[in-house]
């Protein structure tokens, strides 16, 4: 597992508008996802939160570019790929991987990066946040991209 290694963040941001962009496949892992998000959205005190839906983890970041042109502070975006026995794995990662960095380097607005992309089914069960998780990819991808938008606010404050 990555999570060797990985900060402790603690922070609140009441006055954050957030979009959760989440992608309908994958129900079990999605639903860890969303709720680890929410999760760290309610310990940072965030009131404005949207759910929004994507078809699957290609169309992140045309959904993702929508909400910051819409005015959400943060962008959640949650994702799962699962390898499988053809060269699709490689297109759609790098495809919505490329597009979030994107999106977030062309608006200035932080996007949590919540993109699974794993090897079999148990791996992306694992990064959940589910109950028998080893990790919570959703509350992780939700505190780094908060983190991001304060420092920045901060920064923007100067």
């Amino acid at each position: 597992m990555s999570g060797h290694g990985a900060p402790v963040i603690s922070l609140t941001a009441p006055d954050a508008k957030v979009a959760i962009v989440a992608s309908l496949w994958h129900t079990e892992v999605m639903d860890g996802l969303i709720a680890g998000a929410q999760a760290a959205l309610v310990d940072a005190q965030v009131q404005d939160v949207t759910l929004v839906r994507a078809p699957g983890s290609f169309e992140l970041p045309v959904i993702a570019q929508a909400c910051a042109r819409a005015g959400f502070d943060v962008v959640i975006a949650l994702g799962v790929i699962i390898r499988g026995g053809t060269p699709h794995f490689e297109y759609v990662s790098a495809a919505a991987t490329d597009g979030l960095n994107r999106v977030a380097l062309d608006t200035g607005v932080p996007m949590g990066f919540g993109l699974l992309t794993c090897d079999n089914d148990e791996q992306a069960l694992d990064r959940a946040g589910l109950a028998h998780s080893k990790e919570d990819k959703g509350c992780e991808a939700t505190e780094a991209a908060l983190s991001a938008w304060l420092t920045i606010r901060g920064l923007n404050a100067n």
